[in-house]
């Protein structure tokens, strides 16, 4: 498997993370942090919806697999396209490094800039219904609607 995977709806977070832990085990990393996402219950939401441009997203994730490794570190994710459901998961990363230090900083770094920067659209899931969560969305130029702001968009 690659180290960043796409899944059609929730995350299975125990196999992927289990797998992930069965090909390092050999990596002689002294530090592995992962990160969970789990969709959260708040504003009448069942569940959240993605969609993902996976060019960009790959291009995003290969730049950080050369910052990773230019620590000695490397990184995995693993993310959600489509309905996922509330208290399941939608993005899981980790950090393998030779050192916490290292492995501290750049989950922090990997997952934060992933939030603002990652090709991904949210949707909010209401009534089995979508609509557009452009406040949780990435902004992305030459996107067309889904590249634009709600003052933009007259909202």
């Amino acid at each position: 498997m690659s180290d960043m995977e796409l899944y059609e709806g929730p995350l299975n977070v125990k196999e992927i993370f289990g797998r992930w832990l069965d090909e390092e085990a050999e990596s002689n990393y002294g530090a592995y942090i992962p990160f969970v996402g789990t969709i959260r219950e708040e504003e009448g939401i069942e569940a959240l919806s993605f969609d993902i441009y996976e060019p960009i997203l790959r291009q995003w994730f290969e730049a950080w697999q050369a910052k990773a490794a230019e620590r000695g570190a490397k990184v995995k994710m693993a993310h959600s396209i489509g309905d996922v459901p509330v208290h399941t998961s939608s993005y899981i990363s980790a950090v393998f490094s030779p050192r916490r230090r290292v492995a501290l900083e750049l989950i922090e770094e990997f997952v934060e800039d992933f939030k603002a920067n990652a090709p991904i659209w949210k949707y909010d899931v209401i009534d089995g219904k979508r609509i557009y969560a452009a406040d949780r969305s990435t902004p992305m130029e030459g996107a067309g609607i889904l590249g634009i702001g709600n003052e933009e968009r007259g909202i």
